[in-house]
């Protein structure tokens, strides 16, 4: 019984970090097409990027296919679903530090 208490701990801890909504892209990570990240979106991994839609979504009625930023008539058939992102496309959703309220209030302004 011990090892199948540990296999549902294991199974439920991935399960949690699954979970965080922390999660930003990072150039240490690598990732596979279509991961989604809230705040950056989809993952193309030929193009090492995120973009609005996922990979290879295909649109019905313009018979096109979206990858890397743009509509094709034929879907991508790259041999590349795993990569680490560009330190550009990284940066883009990097953290933004904010003053908080009464920043304002901190300012040095003399009337005269």
């Amino acid at each position: 019984m011990k090892r199948s208490r540990r296999v549902k701990l294991v199974l439920v801890g991935g399960l949690l970090a699954g979970c965080d909504g922390s999660s930003r892209p990072s150039t240490h990570n690598v990732y596979t097409n279509n991961h989604y990240i809230a705040g950056a979106g989809y993952y193309h991994a030929p193009f090492r990027d995120w973009y609005p839609r996922p990979y290879n979504d295909f649109d019905p009625r313009t018979q096109q296919y979206y990858y890397g930023g743009q509509w094709w008539p034929e879907p991508n058939q790259s041999i590349t679903n795993v990569s680490a992102p560009t330190a550009a496309a990284v940066q883009r959703f990097a953290p933004v530090r904010r003053g908080g309220f009464g920043s304002s209030a901190r300012s040095h302004s003399v009337w005269s």
